[in-house]
């Protein structure tokens, strides 16, 4: 199943995504779409709804460095556990969304990822038990000002900037995440190609593990790393994410208009 969050006249609505049209849900919350998802007689075309983010996240935990060939790429050693930083909730867009390039950075890398969403309240899971708080997957643009990254050395403003968390266009509630195809097109053009299968720690693993560092809740992400081919953005470019079995998030990039926003 494939469920979306989205914006229809004054309500927001969860739907599962049928074809070019979208049956809305009975249910209004996270952890009840993992029970047993409600579906209701009305039925919406896509062209009369707005893409909301899946979720609404209190927090995006992601993890670096977690495909190998993205570690060599890098130059660095494979990590012995998973290397975390967090992105705010503030950073989060939709799908179709525009990514804004900050002024204070020069260079603005995409990072197509696997998103994991959490379905309900988690805390010191097994990996065998993490599966049981999944709701599902998503695409998730990890964007990132490379050169504020490596000025910095750690991550916090160079992953923070609003916009930098795309994430959509829905969850997939029944895929299989060991072995996924992740593919990152700018302009039409393939700039990454990778499978899940190339992780060092499985969403399975990475959940058990962050669960005991930090409690998760329904409807967090989190961003599982990206395989190698990371590379800039600028203005103009169309940078989409199409992970197998789930689909293809679509956002357009412009420049930081000068004052306030």
């Amino acid at each position: 199943m494939k469920i979306g969050r989205f914006k229809y006249g004054e309500r927001t609505i969860f739907g599962m995504v049928r074809g070019k049209e979208v049956v809305v849900l009975k249910e209004k919350r996270i952890q009840e779409l993992m029970e047993n998802p409600t579906p209701t007689d009305e039925v919406v075309e896509f062209k009369n709804l707005k893409f909301l983010s899946p979720t609404r996240p209190t927090k995006i935990v992601a993890v670096g460095l977690n495909y190998k060939a993205h570690a060599e790429e890098m130059g660095k050693p494979l990590p012995e556990e998973p290397l975390l930083f967090m992105k705010p909730s503030t950073a989060v867009i939709a799908n179709k969304m525009k990514i804004i390039l900050p002024e204070m950075s020069q260079r603005v890398d995409y990072e197509g990822e696997l998103a994991i969403v959490i379905g309900r309240r988690c805390k010191n899971v097994s990996p065998e038990e993490a599966k049981d708080y999944i709701l599902g997957y998503s695409c998730f643009n990890d964007v990132t000002a490379r050169d504020l990254q490596q000025k910095d050395v750690q991550y916090t403003r160079a992953k923070s900037f609003d916009t930098f968390a795309p994430y959509g266009p829905w969850i997939s509630t029944s895929i299989d995440p060991m072995n996924l195809k992740i593919t990152t097109r700018v302009n039409g053009e393939v700039k990454q190609e990778g499978s899940t299968s190339d992780m060092i720690f499985s969403p399975f693993e990475l959940v058990s593990f962050i669960s005991k560092v930090m409690t998760l809740l329904p409807g967090d992400v989190i961003a599982t790393g990206t395989p190698p081919g990371v590379g800039p953005l600028k203005e103009g470019d169309r940078v989409e994410i199409e992970i197998e079995g789930i689909g293809t998030l679509i956002n357009y990039v412009v420049k930081e208009q000068g004052g306030a926003q």
